[in-house]
């Protein structure tokens, strides 16, 4: 059940599944259980303990809560370069800008954007055609006047 109530299918990973595999028959209906009941919420120190035992950081502002799972799990999609919208579906979002959040840019895409115009030719670079921007803008026939090189619209 999703956070609206809503039922969806959840996605495993051979290793998730794995997982899973490893805990069938323990419990006729929870896959993790503790002391032989079903886990409702993971905020335990049985959490905490498990987090401290991983060595992650435990520096202040490090926010250590299992939810912290759906954000690796976005960036680890977006770095093996998932679309978007298989993202969004695995996640289960309807809005693609909640995606964007669990998955925000890594550094090295954001390099290899930048290293994408360095090859291109003066062809490839767009430029302002002959349309008006206004009486202190572009003319008519594409040259710039003072107004538009002061406004940082012309060369």
């Amino acid at each position: 059940m999703t956070k609206t109530s809503t039922e969806r299918i959840v996605v495993l990973n051979q290793e998730a599944r794995r997982v899973v595999e490893a805990r069938r028959g323990v419990h006729p209906e929870f896959v993790f259980t503790y002391k032989g009941r079903g886990l409702g919420k993971l905020r335990t120190s049985a959490w905490r303990r498990a987090w401290e035992a991983a060595e992650l950081p435990e520096e202040p502002g490090i926010l250590k809560g299992v939810h912290n799972l759906r954000h690796t799990f976005g960036r680890r999609l977006r770095g093996a370069k998932v679309p978007v919208e298989t993202r969004k579906a695995l996640l289960g979002h309807a809005n693609g800008d909640i995606t964007t959040h669990y998955s925000a840019a890594e550094l090295w895409e954001l390099i290899e954007a930048v290293e994408k115009i360095v090859d291109r030719g003066v062809a490839e670079t767009p430029t302002l055609t002959g349309q008006s921007v206004g009486k202190k803008g572009l003319s008519a026939n594409g040259s710039n006047n003072g107004s538009a090189k002061r406004k940082g619209l012309a060369a």
